[in-house]
């Protein structure tokens, strides 16, 4: 055994040593011209927030390199780039918190975080690294903005919008989780504000549609699909009698037109426009203090079902249109602007929410679906509303059909009376695109008194976000940027005159929606992208983040996409061909008693960088894999890594120990070789299926074979140790790379080739059997693959189990099953 100290495992040496030479040498830049097949690996880029990396972040980035580095070693040319999300929220309050600005609390987490990656050894193209808050960036998002501007895919609107009282600041629906800001959990209240949306409802149903073509984990596209909910029924006017007599028209959008006889009455949601109109006099005062209530509440607190329902009547009727019916109009919270027409028929006999609420204002219940599973008391009234299929009844010419015929019968007679259709509508809204924050891509768009919105022409892009020492929201509903003067006033684009500028500025997620068509052309002056360069690299074949961002990030890149694509910019329409959501990281919390998720709240955050110092790089790489299934959280041992650090000095021992005992392929044991194919087999297989920590297993178990003084001694052939280095190097870069050249090779091991396996070697020509006396395992026995009964019986009856189990009984039966058992039959 070598015992000298340059054969020490000395990772922190060989690991600074080995980045140097990748850096020196170009290792990791992606090649513009190769004749290799192209594959496009991407993480989710950082925001360069908080005080750096902890091993939870760790995780995505080492998995991601993992795959990329196989993909290498397979023949690909491989872009595997990394930047920063550094405009937004995250990177603004984390300033706010630091008391400095934004821009050098942002240059200093992005010198950190790199120094960090960096130190993962991630085969990174850091010539291709992008920052979203850089004005050769930005500018470049603007300009896609008024690409949507000049196709309608852009307005500003006066609306209800979510507020963030501590962020002080608009919030998307889709930021807003249980009633609270994502970022910082505060109570979210409503304003009215007025706001630029983008039309993302457009492409409701190809959102929807083409998630079926996509490679991504079901569970992903479930999230999608129900936050676009797509619901299929129709919508149908009733005709609405104020309370002065006058008429309007409502349209109501019901997924169960089957029940339009059982409509009591109508409710309007608080926002609906037409509930001033309609209103009473004598109930104008509860009716406006009813409003202001309901718009100071979050959408969860409206629309949670075990809420008591509340509302208040307008003094307004509408009329069915089926029956002519007159029915009460109410406004009512549970009930939201932006879904269907922000009105509803109610029908109590069959809507659980418009049963309570009829329950508890004693509005009248028309049972008009018949079923025998109807929960009903002893006198046959309805204890709760039955909301499944059955048979109308109480419906006119419609009584006796199926509901599910009935559906489509109703809407057709209503249709040919110009009364209702037949209507898809979804709970997708436009995406709030408005920040009342400094920090964040300003809007290019100029208002003029003479020409309304004027989109900033091309040739004037980037729109400069302006160095200033106070960027601190307001409050007030205006951005910082409306106290400065300078920025404000400008000139009209199209006719000269006086003109100010829009202060509000981009979503945090503005820039995290195209980034990943910037890599392939990050230099690029005139253009965000070039088309031939994109259409060679993308779609993405591998995108790697966590599911935390299912419905945000991924649901606007693919809106992005969408919308360049239709634009003749593009040649694809999905941007991630497949996705990999790993799971979290998670440790044991002192302050709460629970394994959680690492933050610094809760005292559970790990941080890498003394663990690099003490145990290197790869160590820590290979125990992120080790701890669990990537897709599934994992918990944190500080004392696991120990476990992966000696084995990592096993392979390197008995790399070794094999050079010193090299033998011919020929005089190399039979066992050596079937071994170190099953070992190339299971670490791709298991790398296939992205089972990293079970391909780590398989060379611990593979080590346990060929880590003896027996196994040593007889010797290895180069081929065999080769084969080890290569199927380790993904896991273990810089040990494999050290232990590659001390076995006399030139170049870098990641231009070898992934190795084959032989097929004929999987198979073991020994099998272990079960020897059974009377049906219970006594004991087993190894045997020749496919060995003759006769000669397995007489080794059965040698064994000393077996003899005491006989004793002085006779064997009056045995059953054999070739390769897995014999049974005994003794009396």
């Amino acid at each position: 055994m070598p015992r000298s100290d340059e054969s020490a495992y000395l990772p922190r040496k060989i690991e600074v040593k080995w980045r140097k030479i990748w850096e020196e040498t170009g290792a990791h830049i992606t090649p513009e011209q190769s004749s290799r097949p192209k594959y496009y690996c991407l993480d989710m880029f950082p925001y360069p927030s908080g005080s750096g990396l902890h091993v939870g972040h760790w995780r995505g980035y080492v998995l991601s390199d993992v795959w990329a580095r196989y993909k290498k070693l397979q023949g690909f040319n491989v872009l595997h780039p990394m930047g920063w999300d550094s405009f937004g929220l995250p990177a603004e309050n984390d300033a706010i918190k630091k008391q400095i600005h934004p821009e050098i609390c942002v240059r200093r987490n992005i010198d950190n975080m790199k120094r960090q990656l960096m130190e993962i050894g991630a085969m990174y193209d850091w010539n291709r690294e992008i920052n979203t808050s850089s004005p050769e960036y930005y500018r470049w998002t603007q300009w896609i903005f008024i690409q949507m501007y000049n196709q309608g895919l852009a307005y500003r609107k006066e609306m209800p919008v979510n507020w963030c009282p501590k962020d002080k600041t608009v919030l998307a629906n889709e930021e807003v989780i249980d009633g609270r800001c994502e970022r910082c959990q505060t109570k979210v209240t409503k304003r009215q504000l007025p706001q630029w949306m983008l039309r993302i409802t457009a492409y409701a149903e190809r959102l929807l549609s083409d998630l079926d073509k996509l490679d991504w984990p079901e569970k992903v596209k479930l999230m999608q699909r129900n936050w676009i909910g797509r619901s299929e029924g129709a919508t149908i006017i009733f005709n609405l009698i104020s309370a002065s007599g006058e008429t309007h028209n409502l349209q109501v959008f019901t997924t169960r037109p089957d029940t339009l006889f059982g409509a009591t009455y109508v409710v309007l949601a608080p926002e609906h426009p037409l509930v001033k109109n309609i209103t009473g006099v004598g109930q104008r005062k509860s009716v406006e203090d009813y409003v202001r209530e309901s718009l100071e509440k979050s959408e969860l607190e409206r629309t949670q079902v075990t809420r008591e329902k509340t509302g208040v009547f307008t003094g307004a009727m509408a009329v069915n249109p089926v029956n002519g019916s007159r029915v009460p109009v109410w406004v009512a919270d549970y009930v939201l602007a932006h879904y269907g027409s922000g009105a509803i028929m109610a029908v109590p006999a069959h809507d659980q929410r418009d049963f309570e609420f009829a329950r508890k204002y004693e509005l009248p219940v028309v049972e008009v679906i018949s079923s025998n599973q109807a929960v009903r008391d002893a006198n046959g009234y309805l204890l709760q509303a039955y909301e499944g299929e059955g048979v109308m009844i109480n419906s006119g010419c419609f009584d006796g059909l199926p509901s599910e015929k009935g559906k489509r019968k109703v809407v057709e007679w209503l249709k040919e009376r110009n009364l209702g259709d037949f209507t898809v509508t979804y709970k997708l809204r436009d995406w709030i695109f408005s920040r009342q924050r400094y920090w964040g891509e300003p809007i290019p768009i100029v208002y003029c008194e003479k020409c309304g919105e004027v989109p900033v022409p091309e040739k004037n892009l980037p729109v400069l976000l302006p160095r200033v020492e106070k960027y601190q929201p307001s409050g007030t509903g205006q951005s910082p940027l409306a106290t400065i003067p300078e920025f404000v006033n400008t000139q009209c684009p199209g006719c000269a005159s006086p003109a100010k500028r829009e202060t509000d500025t981009m979503p945090q997620w503005a820039g995290s929606s195209w980034y990943f068509l910037r890599y392939p052309n990050p230099h690029l002056k005139d253009a965000p992208f070039d088309r031939q360069t994109v259409d060679k690299w993308l779609p993405v074949d591998c995108y790697i983040g966590g599911v935390e961002h299912a419905i945000l990030h991924l649901l606007y890149a693919r809106f992005f996409t969408k919308v360049l694509y239709d634009l003749g910019y593009l040649s694809f329409d999905e941007p991630f061909a497949r996705l990999f959501n790993q799971g979290m990281v998670c440790k044991y919390s002192e302050k709460t008693g629970k394994l959680e998720k690492m933050s610094k709240s809760k005292g559970n955050v790990v941080n890498p960088d003394p663990l690099v110092e003490q145990y290197g790089t790869d160590t820590v790489r290979v125990y992120e894999l080790f701890i669990g299934p990537p897709e599934l959280d994992s918990e944190w041992s500080d004392q696991g890594i120990e476990g992966v650090y000696r084995f990592l000095h096993r392979a390197w021992k008995w790399v070794l120990s094999a050079k010193e005992h090299l033998v011919s392929g020929e005089k190399e044991d039979q066992e050596v070789k079937r071994q170190i194919h099953r070992l190339t087999f299971r670490v791709t297989e298991r790398l296939e299926g992205f089972k990293f920590n079970t391909a780590i297993s398989s060379f611990m178990e593979f080590l346990n074979f060929a880590l003896t003084a027996e196994r040593i001694k007889a010797g290895f052939c180069l081929e065999t140790v080769e084969r080890f280095l290569i199927l380790l190097s993904p896991f273990a870069p810089h040990l494999a790379e050290e232990l590659w050249e001390k076995t006399n090779h030139q170049s870098s091991i990641f231009t070898a080739k992934w190795p084959d396996y032989d097929r004929s070697l999987l198979e073991a020509e020994t099998v272990e059997i079960a020897v059974q006396v009377n049906g219970k395992v006594r004991d087993t026995l190894m045997i020749n693959k496919g060995e003759k009964e006769s000669l397995v019986l007489e080794k059965v009856l040698a064994l000393e189990s077996v003899k005491r189990q006989i004793g002085e009984k006779k064997v009056v039966k045995h059953v054999f099953i070739p390769d897995r058992i014999v049974n005994l039959v003794v009396k």
